[in-house]
């Protein structure tokens, strides 16, 4: 009998299906929020019992996965008491077989299970601004652009490109667009924060290398959260010409439009298509998206008061370095992973990056 097949033996299957979560205290989650809809007093406040129907959803589907992993652990187990006994080879072989099949949906089942987080399974609000650095951060940003863009064509993910802020010369100032999918916020979430690029400059006749920041915000979209309520006296609308790069004008008319919510401060803008009607919908989905955000983080740091913890406001430093110059290496300073294949990255595959955050929270 083969070593790798007494390995799978020795560990129980409780430990693999239990070493992400506690399964049984969802089970008990689970039957609490089955008897507290049976009450006729949990649908007198609809919004909330919406909200508790979809945890029902999600935790039923999440104990049925891994009960279901379980039973199938413990059927290899058992075949591989008998393939012992045996000294059946070819039973062993294909216990193995199964058990990488086995491995590798575990694999791909425990990243699907850190998406758990209230707004994880919405669309994502994705916008691009270009730091510090003038037309190498420009062109910086919009390189980022271009590798989501291409993250979302791989994955055949459907995306809006809201607003773009073209640079001077090349590159954008910003961009915003809307990532639809499943759990398009859940996967792109890890993304949030400081991009740092050291390259060669072809913008330099020197060739120096130069250090170029661009940030990345990812918000979920907030598409009818009854939450959010807008009132039109809270809310003022500015419309301008759409312009383009190198500041030339696109279009003879004021079809771009800024949105400004009075109570909060918020500013938000969309020029990327010609119609005055399109651009306000746009524009007031992100600043809907961004007032859920804001609502979010007010909890998080009331909660957090009353912790005595404290949150930091900053930027902070870069989360990952995309290094082309002097040699090739992108890495995520949080979790550590990273590759060498830097033009596979920056075409859009990312998913190592996404995969290793989102393993990295579990337990955070």
């Amino acid at each position: 009998m083969t070593s790798s097949s007494r390995s799978w033996r020795q560990k129980p299957a409780s430990t693999i299906c239990y070493s992400v979560f506690d399964l049984p205290k969802l089970e008990t989650e689970v039957a609490a929020l089955e008897k507290a809809s049976s009450v006729p007093s949990f649908w007198d406040d609809p919004p909330n019992a919406q909200r508790q129907m979809q945890m029902f959803s999600r935790l039923q589907e999440a104990i049925h996965l891994w009960r279901g992993l379980e039973f199938q652990v413990n059927g290899l187990l058992e075949l591989a008491d008998l393939a012992i006994e045996a000294e059946d080879e070819e039973m062993a072989a294909e216990i193995q077989a199964e058990s990488v099949q086995v491995s590798q949906k575990l694999d791909r089942e425990e990243v699907q299970l850190t998406l758990s987080g209230p707004y994880d399974d919405r669309s994502a609000i994705i916008s691009i601004y270009s730091g510090a650095g003038g037309t190498e951060s420009q062109d910086w940003a919009e390189m980022l652009l271009r590798m989501y863009l291409r993250w979302c064509e791989t994955h055949g993910r459907k995306v809006d490109v809201l607003d773009i802020s073209h640079g001077d010369e090349v590159g954008i100032r910003s961009a915003t667009m809307e990532v639809s999918g499943g759990y398009a916020t859940g996967y792109l979430r890890g993304e949030n924060g400081v991009h740092r690029l050291v390259r060669i400059s072809p913008f330099d006749g020197d060739h120096a290398r130069h250090t170029s920041f661009a940030r990345v915000e990812v918000i979920p979209a907030a598409d009818n959260d009854p939450d959010i309520v807008i009132r039109p006296q809270d809310l003022k609308a500015d419309f301008f010409r759409s312009s383009g790069p190198g500041g030339q004008n696109v279009q003879k008319v004021s079809s771009a439009v800024r949105l400004t919510h009075l109570p909060t401060g918020i500013v938000v803008a969309c020029q990327n298509e010609r119609s005055q009607h399109q651009n306000r919908e746009f524009a007031m989905r992100i600043l809907m998206a961004k007032l859920l955000e804001r609502q979010n983080t007010e909890r998080a740091e009331e909660m957090a008061r009353l912790r005595g913890e404290h949150l930091s406001a900053e930027w902070g430093n870069q989360i990952r370095s995309y290094v082309l110059q002097p040699y090739r290496m992108v890495k995520d300073h949080r979790t550590g992973h990273e590759t060498s294949n830097t033009d596979a990255v920056l075409d859009g595959e990312i998913d190592g990056f996404l995969q290793a955050y989102l393993l990295s929270q579990v337990g955070v």
